[in-house]
Order: C-alpha cells, then sequence, then structure tokens
C-alpha cells in the first residue's frame, strides 16, 4: 500500500520521521512556506524540513484542493487544515490525534489538556471525515501527564506511539467516538497572560502548558517577560527560567542579577 503524510507543524514532522524509519513513503504534504522571525521571511514548516533531511518529495498547495492523491492511504498529523471531500475519496486517510477522543478535539489538544489539569492523556488514530476530529477510532493508548511535563515532552510521548497504534488500526475494526466531547481551541494571546493572583497550580499548569513552543507572559519585577520553565515547592510556585522582552532565555537567577 503506497503512503503519504499530511503534516506542518513540528508534531507532524515528529510522526514523519518516526514513519519514514518503517515504511517508505510517496510524499510529504505539508503547508506553503509562511513569514517568520524579525525579518519576516517566508521560512518552510517543520515537517518540510524534516522530509528534506529524509529525502522525501514534498508537495506544498496553497490549499489542499484540487490535487491527484496518487496513493492509496494518507497520514495525517499536525496538517493544520481541512481536507476536502474530494480528496477524502481518493484515498484512506489516518489521522493522529493527541488526545483521548472524544475529550480535545481541535487545534491545541495536548495545550489545552495540561492547562486543564488533566492527569491522563494519549494518542488516537482515526479515519478522517468531513467534521472536526469526529472521525470513527482504530486505535488508541493512553498515559499519564507527569506534574512536571511541559507540552513538548507530551507531544514527544505521542510522536512515540504513532507508528505502532497506525499499525494496530489498519487491522481494526473502526468504532465511533464515544463520550462527552470537548474542543480545543487554538491558543490566542490571552491565553498566554499569567495572572499572578491565580493559584499556584493553574499557573504552573498554564506555564509547562505553552512551553517549549509558545511561552506564558507575564510581569517580574515589573518588567515584562516569558516564563518557559516552573515548578510546584510545597504548593508554592518557583519560576525557573525567563526571557525577558528582546533578550534570550535565562534562568531566574540570572534575570535578577541583571536587574541589580
Amino acid at each position: 500500500m503506497r503512503l503519504a503524510v499530511a503534516a506542518t507543524g513540528k508534531f507532524g514532522a515528529d510522526v514523519l520521521a518516526e514513519l519514514a524509519a518503517r515504511r517508505e513513503l510517496e510524499y510529504v504534504l505539508t503547508r506553503p512556506d509562511r513569514p517568520k522571525g524579525r525579518g519576516r521571511k517566508p521560512s518552510p514548516p517543520p515537517a518540510k524540513e524534516m522530509a528534506r533531511r529524509l529525502e522525501i518529495p514534498v508537495r506544498q498547495p496553497e490549499r489542499p484542493a484540487g490535487l491527484d492523491i496518487g496513493v492509496e492511504l494518507v497520514v495525517l498529523v499536525d496538517y493544520g487544515a481541512l481536507i476536502p471531500t474530494e480528496l477524502l475519496q481518493q484515498a484512506e486517510w489516518l489521522n493522529v490525534h493527541p488526545s483521548l477522543l472524544p475529550r480535545w478535539r481541535g487545534a491545541a489538544p495536548v495545550e489545552r489538556a495540561i492547562m486543564a489539569g488533566d492527569r491522563e492523556t494519549g494518542v488516537s488514530i482515526i479515519r478522517l471525515v468531513e467534521e472536526l476530529d469526529a472521525g470513527p477510532i482504530g486505535a488508541v493508548a493512553s498515559f499519564r501527564i507527569e506534574p512536571d511535563d511541559d507540552a513538548g515532552a507530551v507531544y514527544g510521548r505521542s510522536a512515540d506511539f504513532a507508528p505502532d497504534l497506525l499499525e494496530e488500526a489498519q487491522a481494526a475494526e473502526f468504532r465511533p467516538q464515544d463520550g462527552e466531547v470537548t474542543y480545543a481551541q487554538k491558543i490566542g494571546p490571552e491565553d498566554r497572560l499569567l495572572d499572578w493572583s491565580r493559584p499556584p497550580e493553574e499557573l504552573h499548569d498554564r506555564i509547562r502548558a505553552l512551553s517549549p513552543h509558545i511561552g506564558a507572559r507575564g510581569e517580574l519585577h515589573g518588567r515584562p517577560v516569558i516564563v518557559w520553565r516552573s515548578r510546584l515547592d510545597d504548593d508554592r510556585l518557583e519560576i525557573l527560567e525567563v526571557q525577558p522582552e528582546g533578550g534570550r532565555r535565562m534562568t531566574l537567577d540570572e534575570f535578577e542579577r541583571g536587574l541589580r
């Protein structure tokens, strides 16, 4: 069975690497290069960079429409756009979703799970349908979210599960999703703000949910900073790593020494 991967972000790139180690891939379908950084130069998405390193052909249309898929199976993971019916009808599409569906359908399942204080999450393999993350489930695995796990750790663990689950799903009987549906909305500017009057555990969950890729924002000693790492010590929040506006990441001690 000829296989392609539709992926864009870092999680998609990680799953792509895991699959390429086991299977020959025909191509990678990814999103267009986008302006990035202060210079706003067009930059390739992480999945495209990974495909280049693995010497896998890349398709990069502005919109996923009007394409000849040309394979029997497409694995979609962290792609970032809805697939139209005309493409779903050309092949079997399996989606790697890093949550225990139907909990946390949507764009930010790992971040929302950590921010909500979930102590367990997992990976679901679903057959792609037009409705967002609503397809039947072919395979699922769960694991614990440790108290100091950040989003990067959870995404990494999810990527490790993906290849075996995809093999399991291809031989499985798919079943409808069962349970309460919750939605993981895309992370917005308001989600990044730290309100120091909130409980320490809630603040810690927000910080680790947005690390190491987005960053929670707050003020320390009257200076705006991104807070990248923290921990709880006897129900007290301890800040470990920050990034001052226009500066580099540093420990809290380094930041405070620079204020003297």
